[in-house]
């Protein structure tokens, strides 16, 4: 079968146990003026909405490869205010090599 080894299983025991989160009313609120506010792009079902989901679930890490608006140091100071008027709290938002070097200390 094409795409399985012998770690497919094991894989797929960790993502079984992973918890989705709702995309609830408030988030697709939050996602709209995050694009209004022009903290994202005008992309109702990318960057907006992931940043949405892990604020309103109070996420503590958003691990990304995007650099251009998320991972972005330019824009954590607009993200952070937007948040702040919100009443949410700001995820930090960061690379998985970052993460893991401890390069993240702006959340």
């Amino acid at each position: 079968m094409a795409g399985t080894s012998e770690h497919t299983q094991n894989r797929l025991a960790l993502v079984r146990r992973v918890e989705l989160l709702d995309i609830s009313e408030e988030v697709r609120q939050v996602t709209r003026m995050y694009i209004r506010r022009l903290v994202m792009p005008n992309d109702p079902t990318g960057d907006a909405l992931h940043l949405a989901v892990a604020s309103v679930h109070k996420i503590d890490v958003l691990l990304t490869w995007n650099c251009r608006h998320l991972a972005n140091p330019n824009k954590f100071d607009h993200i952070r205010a937007v948040n702040s008027e919100l009443g949410l709290p700001t995820p930090i938002l960061t690379t998985p090599v970052n993460f893991l070097s401890g390069e993240n200390d702006h959340g």
